[in-house]
């Protein structure tokens, strides 16, 4: 995501009932059983990696490196950290779970990085293979800010490796000088790719809500297994989407809105707050929340195992869950940060577009969470097919 002050949360309670152990968001594992790695987390079974130095509350070292998604991070939140704190933030960005949990497996816990930011349901599976190092809980106080129903989430119900970062869900952004009709549900993306913004359409590099606009759009389970839904799908993006789509991009946000470069483009809804925000006409941009139904998902901060600079690692967790800096948090990557009263805190800052980052109860019961199954390997072989059709 790019820069500047936005703000977007949602619901606190209704969405916890949403989110279980199944969440997944920007990419399932399939992408890496179709590279060969079906067995990417077994092939590190724990205590391969490297011996771990753990934090016991002594000295900051004088750096700390983290591995998050893009641009998911206020920089004047690190700044202050390093401030106050000492050490020297390095960044590095990663586009999917499975390009995280790669990284780690290949280093065996040399990575280098101490801090990264896997998606809910990754996070079992990383923390059994050996790949998340153990909180030392006694070094979060501030944890006990983030809201009950954020904490012991059913992948790691002690928060012994995790704790919430951030949540969100999956619309699109249009623009009314291209598209001037009403867009409300994800038929209407379908009709205006096809028609209105045809060779201007962006969608999400990622399978899973790649396909979820078909089975969204339809009343079909998002997850399902069944040949039939998987043959139609695949029918429909490459024959019938794929020649409208010029281009496949996760962060939309970035530059895609921004410099106006696609009139109708799917987005995370942080995201596309961001890119709205960024734009020199931010009327022009209207965001949808994809309906009748679409996805929600939750990122988590943990430690990764071998993390070189655990104690700061440690600090800088506790530090960014303390409630005034989640504020700048929520204002510029546009997402709820699970901080109990912090939708509050947001609306009497006075931030903007807090409709793209707060949702209501009954929109909250349209969105939900995807799962690992069997068919993982067709649904990114769908993905690349609608790709190659698309000629991305």
């Amino acid at each position: 995501m790019t820069g500047g002050p936005p703000v977007r949360v949602l619901a606190h309670r209704s969405a916890a009932r949403v989110i279980r152990t199944e969440l997944t968001r920007r990419g399932f594992l399939a992408t890496a059983i179709m590279a060969g790695g079906a067995v990417v987390l077994s092939a590190c079974a724990p205590g391969q990696n490297a011996a771990a130095v753990h934090a016991k509350g002594g000295p900051l070292e004088d750096k700390l490196s983290i591995y998050s998604w893009g641009d998911y991070d206020a920089p004047e939140v690190l700044e202050q950290f390093t401030a106050e704190n000492g050490p020297r933030i390095v960044l590095d960005a990663f586009n999917s779970n499975e390009e995280l949990i790669a990284k780690l497996v290949a280093a065996r816990g040399t990575s280098g990085y101490d801090i990264v930011v896997p998606t809910g349901v990754f996070v079992g599976p990383m923390a059994e293979n050996g790949l998340l190092q153990k909180f030392n809980l006694d070094l979060l106080p501030n944890m006990k800010h983030v809201a009950p129903e954020f904490r012991g989430r059913s992948w790691d119900p002690g928060n012994e490796y995790s704790v919430c970062k951030a949540w969100g869900t999956t619309g699109f952004v249009y623009d009314k000088r291209v598209i001037s009709r009403e867009l409300t549900t994800w038929n209407d993306f379908i009709d205006a790719a096809q028609n209105e913004a045809s060779g201007s359409t962006s969608v999400l590099d990622d399978p899973a809500p790649l396909l979820g606009i078909y089975f969204w759009a339809n009343g079909i389970d998002w997850t399902t297994t069944d040949p039939d839904d998987l043959d139609a799908v695949e029918k429909f993006l490459v024959k019938d989407l794929a020649p409208h789509v010029s281009a496949f991009d996760s962060y939309p946000g970035g530059s895609s809105i921004p410099q106006a470069s696609h009139a109708l483009l799917q987005s995370y809804n942080g995201d596309a707050r961001l890119g709205i925000f960024e734009s020199d006409d931010p009327d022009r941009w209207q965001w949808v929340l994809g309906s009748p139904a679409t996805e929600l998902w939750m990122d988590n901060w943990a430690i990764a195992a071998g993390a070189p600079h655990p104690e700061a690692a440690h600090a800088f967790i506790d530090f960014v869950l303390q409630p005034d800096v989640q504020l700048a948090q929520v204002d510029y990557i546009g997402y709820d940060t699970g901080i109990s009263g912090i939708r509050e805190e947001a609306e009497a800052a006075g931030l903007e577009r807090l409709d793209m980052v707060f949702f209501d109860e009954k929109q909250v019961e349209t969105m939900h969470e995807g799962k690992l199954t069997d068919a993982q390997d067709r649904v990114v072989s769908i993905w690349n097919s609608m790709k190659a059709a698309a000629g991305a």
